[in-house]
């Protein structure tokens, strides 16, 4: 793997399932009591068609297995967000590979793993976490996987802050083509967020979703 030095150049929400059950519940009890009076109220000379009365036994079993089925597919999530977060709980203190253009800044350097499918040249903006342009350079870049880092220099001789820094990057390759280059980071997982459908790994302020994870290894 070959390393950039350092530049110096400038919906709806979503319904609640237990509201849903309710309703479900109280159709089923409604349903229940109107035909438990039907069957008292029927005159006996003239009884409930035979028909009828079957498509409302099909009715009825079929709200009851509704709510059976929702109960079943309430247990299946739960299991489904226990299994998640025993699983995302595997990546806490491993180093990851991420894709992604978020990096941190600390310690006077920031990186990012980049991947150029030709060796041509880039332009790269630095922009900070409010996605205000804080740097720009102009870098060759090798065919395969490299490392940019960036020292925090900034226009006006200053160093950057800590925190959390993106890059945007515009390549072009020999034969002046554009090309899509791209981005990973890396760090140390230290904690993770489940609350969500997808578990997220926290990598000190970045986070990204456990799918985006392209490798992970021990310290």
């Amino acid at each position: 793997m070959s390393t950039i030095g350092s530049a110096t150049s400038a919906a709806p929400a979503a319904a609640n399932p237990a509201d849903s059950k309710a309703r479900i519940a109280n159709n089923f009890d409604q349903f229940l009591q109107l035909l438990t009076m039907q069957l008292k109220s029927q005159n006996p000379l003239d009884p409930l068609d035979t028909n009828q009365f079957t498509q409302q036994l099909v009715q009825f079993a079929s709200v009851e297995q509704q709510i059976k089925t929702n109960d079943n597919l309430s247990a299946l999530v739960l299991a489904n967000k226990t299994q998640n977060l025993t699983n995302a709980l595997g990546f806490v203190g491993m180093r990851v590979t991420a894709n992604g253009t978020k990096s941190m800044f600390k310690n006077g350097e920031a990186s990012w793993q980049l991947n150029a499918p030709r060796a041509g040249k880039a332009t790269i903006v630095i922009k900070d976490a409010n996605g205000n342009e804080v740097h720009s350079m102009t870098q060759t870049l090798a065919a395969g996987d490299q490392t940019l880092k960036w020292d925090g220099r900034l226009p006006n001789g200053q160093t950057a802050r800590d925190g959390q820094y993106s890059i945007v990057v515009s390549a072009l390759d020999a034969s002046g083509q554009s090309m899509t280059v791209k981005s990973e980071v890396s760090g140390i997982v230290d904690a993770v967020d489940v609350t969500g459908s997808v578990p997220t790994l926290k990598v000190g302020t970045l986070e990204f979703p456990m799918t985006d994870v392209l490798s992970i290894r021990r310290q």
